[in-house]
């Protein structure tokens, strides 16, 4: 006779926990993606403010500037940010429990 050392309730927890990481890391993105666009902004004034035509008209600046709001974007996501991944993972966690609910529900 074989044991498996899995629990039922184990691997479907392990599971969920998965989920839940990548539903996390999705919206977290998200938001770093809106935040990432209001700063954009911010990015080209500072750009006229430190030398003007010059800096814009280097490539290697404005991908470095880029990059440099991006991070900032994601850094602020995953701080905190202004709470639109911790609503986008309530509303889909609380759209997942009823759909879970109606299929054990028969409805």
């Amino acid at each position: 006779m074989r044991i498996s050392s899995e629990m039922p309730g184990v691997s479907t927890s392990v599971a969920e926990a998965q989920k839940q990481a990548k539903l996390t890391d999705a919206a977290q993105q998200f938001e770093a993606t809106m935040l990432q666009e209001l700063l954009k902004p911010m990015q080209h004034s500072s750009e006229e403010q430190w030398g003007g035509e010059e800096q814009s008209e280097d490539g290697a600046s404005d991908t470095i500037s880029s990059y440099g709001t991006e991070a900032m974007a994601k850094a602020i996501s995953k701080a905190g940010g202004f709470g639109i991944a911790k609503q986008v993972v309530a509303q889909v966690t609380r759209e997942n429990q009823r759909t879970m609910e109606k299929k054990t529900s028969g409805y």
